[in-house]
């Protein structure tokens, strides 16, 4: 549900959960900047281009609701919920759809200490709560440490992990960490970490909060509906007077419910549905830049992938294009082998890309001595089109004298049995918002998910280094190190970055393109305006 951070000061802000959380995972605004209104940063064409028209019930039909979702942020998951949380509630730091970087919402600035080890964030004044209860600095710290608790279960604990103490000092919240973040603020935009009363402590499912809509209603796994806050601390979002989610699992039920005018908009489009849909006079395509990938992982210490040359033969054996034509439609981006692309702050611009090679394949598959055909596992379970992947990266390294054998496994099981188990299979994963959250999770040596088995002392330094590091400069130069390590010696194999791919109703303005995130990082509700 993941991104990325300037140089913090005072008034440029910088920037063991389960898998599925994860998997899921993350505003404000744009490259050219002006205040809105509420004195909010806005860019100028969402004030100038298209004038926000008020009023209209909007409605959304969206896939991934269930039965039994809550409202309480700490266990949201999914995109239901992540759009859910977006309506009623804020966080204290938003992103910017454009660059990633972190920006104010409920704290208007913040400042590190040398060593980025202790932030002090300064909080708005003038916000109530739904209920008329002014928002205080001890609500932010009653929140904060209710989703730190280690038994709270919250979908941002690993993110706070390394908070030492979170305490209010002088009007202003004081977070104290164990080690130094650069990307502090970034963290704290995470959609779990909604703001409310007394931290939601005494009733996490409230639903009350400081976002543009007031919760009126809530049917887990059918729908939700919210009315316009009409005391909304900022001017320049919820143009319309009420939103309706209705939770649409199929896909052919959303394409019917959009293509008809029940709904406005709807998410999670299969690339292959687009030509049906764009035939449609009255809809059109939503396509946002992801900073998830579809890959293959190898296993660096098991044999015969502990061989880095038999890794670089099937990473020149694989025909990235190809993938990324047939599998993603053409809604992706080729992908390098290491997991990081343009849609995260300070990435690598100057990494000669990798290209199919049959030639430098078979070199390498040659050197390594390895006899014989290697086993691919895959299953559909592991990205929409993993199968078909699969005998791609086959026939690709046929040319090369490469014999990867397919193996298709059950969908159901497979992320236990198969993912992080088997040396040699194709896996998803989602974006995180910050290069270090990125690497931290699955390739630090200590890490619970280092599904490649990559495990190096010297990057592991990179990464605490890069972590505590408030010079742009050198921590990019660090990330593009650690980058060509991963592509050069690791055990990903990533030919493509996939879009998100959405659609809309023609009578929906307005919407944002959020820098590597799915639904204007779920501020599609509050975000969007009907012209019709």
């Amino acid at each position: 549900m993941s991104d990325l951070g300037k140089t913090p000061s005072a008034t440029m802000p910088a920037g063991s959960l389960n898998r599925r959380e994860f998997l899921g995972t993350a505003a404000a605004f744009g490259a050219v900047m002006t205040l809105s209104p509420g004195g909010i940063l806005m860019p100028k064409s969402a004030l100038a281009a298209d004038e926000p028209k008020r009023g209209g019930n909007l409605k959304l039909g969206m896939n991934g609701g269930a039965t039994s979702d809550t409202l309480d942020p700490a266990g949201y998951s999914a995109s239901v919920l992540f759009v859910v949380g977006r309506l009623w509630g804020d966080t204290l730091v938003e992103s910017d759809p454009k660059t990633g970087a972190a920006l104010p919402s409920l704290a208007t600035s913040w400042e590190p200490s040398a060593d980025a080890s202790v932030w002090t964030l300064k909080l708005r004044d003038d916000v109530s709560f739904h209920d008329g209860t002014k928002m205080t600095v001890a609500d932010v710290v009653a929140t904060l440490k209710r989703h730190a608790d280690a038994n709270s279960k919250s979908g941002a604990l690993g993110l706070l992990s390394s908070i030492k103490t979170i305490e209010e000092k002088a009007g202003d919240l004081v977070l104290t960490l164990t080690e130094g973040n650069a990307d502090l603020p970034l963290l704290l935009t995470d959609y779990h970490l909604i703001i409310q009363p007394k931290g939601g402590v005494e009733n996490p499912n409230a639903a009350i909060g400081t976002g543009p809509y007031v919760l009126k209603s809530f049917e887990a796994g059918v729908r939700a509906t919210f009315e316009k806050n009409a005391a909304d601390w900022r001017s320049d979002r919820g143009f319309v007077d009420s939103v309706e989610i209705i939770v649409m699992n199929d896909t052919t039920a959303r394409i019917a419910a959009l293509s008809s005018g029940q709904v406005h908009f709807i998410n999670t489009i299969d690339p292959k549905t687009v030509p049906l849909l764009e035939r449609a006079p009255t809809v059109e395509i939503v396509r946002n830049a992801g900073k998830g990938f579809y890959a293959f992982l190898m296993h660096c210490d098991t044999a015969p992938f502990d061989n880095n040359d038999l890794r670089l033969a099937l990473k020149y054996a694989i025909d990235r294009q190809a993938i990324l034509d047939k599998v993603l439609g053409g809604y992706g981006t080729i992908g390098n082998d290491y997991p990081v692309n343009g849609n995260y702050a300070l990435a690598p611009e100057d990494i000669e890309q990798r290209v199919y090679d049959p030639d430098k394949a078979a070199f390498h598959f040659k050197k390594s001595g390895h006899e014989g055909s290697v086993l691919l596992r895959t299953s559909s379970a592991a990205f929409p089109g993993a199968v078909d992947a699969g005998v791609l990266f086959q026939e690709s390294a046929k040319k090369a004298g490469i014999d990867i054998e397919v193996r298709r496994e059950p969908e159901d099981g497979y992320w236990t049995n198969v993912w992080n188990a088997q040396p040699f299979c194709a896996t998803y994963w989602g974006g995180r918002p910050t290069q270090d959250s990125r690497y931290s999770t699955s390739y630090l040596s200590t890490a619970e998910w280092n599904d490649t088995r990559f495990k190096r002392e010297d990057f592991d330094k990179l990464v605490l280094q890069a972590r505590s590091e408030l010079d742009d400069t050198k921590r990019k130069a660090l990330y593009r190190t650690m980058a060509l390590m991963v592509r050069d010696e690791g055990g990903l194999i990533l030919p493509v970055f996939n879009d998100y791919v959405m659609a809309q109703s023609k009578s929906v303005k307005g919407y944002i393109n959020d820098i590597g995130n799915d639904m204007s990082n779920g501020y599609i509700g509050s975000r969007v305006w009907l012209d019709a």
